[in-house]
């Protein structure tokens, strides 16, 4: 009777085990449920980016990384892939002089993501996705993307740029607001805050600074400095988070997210890239033998 018992345990047991869904959070994943994660995927991982900085008096300092997880999380719940943990080494000089702001140095962050992009192909991943949720990574990111040129890499890197549309905007500002500098932790984002993280956003504290542009390099044309951020917003928020709202926010969330899932079906099924990608590298190797 024992014996029977324990043989109906041990199936019970085992039978759950393999009926669990196998998660898409690289984190909470074991080493064995790892390689099938790896091969459900088509061996391909999203990587969101974030930062920790100053999102107004109203959002947490990790609002960036929030909001590029949430989609992230979001879109791999309905096309299965691969979610690499929070990544908040990124590009944020701009914001040195506000409390919170964790600025590594420029060496670092590119030598970081290289060597992240690096270990995921080493364990098996060929398809990369960045997600980013913070826009002093753009310029970084363009510059990053193209450097992956400069030799012969075994995965291809995408950069995923979501498109918000002017119905959605429209929509989402009828619930909400219109917000002439609609930026940096303002309406649009602390919206999005609003549904994805409600007990870290305090849309009642957007009107304790200033989030208007100060203008103060108007008396510029044709310039680009690095002080242009600062000199614009030098809160470090640029719009009005005070009458945000979480049905807004899914509104937003939810347009990125049917974006990123698109993207993440392509990318899986892409073989342009990747043959074009070999195809430069190869003819790299001797350009004076690329047909003219």
């Amino acid at each position: 009777m024992k014996k029977s018992l324990a043989i109906i345990f041990f199936l019970f047991f085992t039978l759950n085990i393999f009926s669990q869904e196998l998660s898409y959070r690289m984190e909470e994943l074991t080493a064995p449920e790892f390689i099938s994660a790896v091969e459900k995927s088509a061996k391909t991982c999203i990587i969101p980016i974030g930062v920790m900085e100053k999102h107004g008096a109203q959002l947490p300092l990790g609002t960036d990384l929030y909001l590029a997880r949430e989609y992230a999380l979001r879109a791999a719940e309905q096309e299965y892939t691969v979610v690499f943990p929070w990544y908040y080494f990124s590009q944020i000089n701009e914001a040195r002089h506000q409390p919170g702001t964790i600025s590594y140095s420029p060496e670092l962050i590119w030598k970081v993501l290289q060597e992240t992009l690096d270990e995921l192909n080493r364990n098996g991943f060929e398809k990369i996705i960045l997600v980013n949720g913070h826009g002093g990574n753009n310029a970084f990111l363009n510059y990053f993307g193209m450097a992956q040129l400069s030799e012969p890499r075994d995965y291809t890197l995408y950069w995923f740029r979501p498109d918000r549309s002017r119905e959605i905007r429209e929509k989402a500002e009828s619930l909400t607001q219109p917000d002439r500098f609609d930026s940096h932790a303002g309406n649009s984002e602390t919206s999005m805050m609003t549904a994805a993280q409600p007990d870290f956003t305090h849309s009642e504290r957007s009107g304790q600074q200033s989030g208007v542009d100060q203008e103060r390099m108007k008396h510029l044309d044709f310039v680009y400095t690095g002080i242009w951020w600062y000199a614009s917003f030098p809160n470090h928020y640029g719009g009005d988070g005070a009458k945000a709202n979480a049905e807004a926010g899914e509104l937003l969330i939810n347009e990125t997210v049917d974006q990123l899932v698109k993207m993440i079906r392509q990318v899986k099924s892409d073989e342009v890239v990747p043959e074009l990608q070999k195809q430069f590298f190869e003819e790299s190797e001797n350009p004076l033998k690329t047909k003219q």
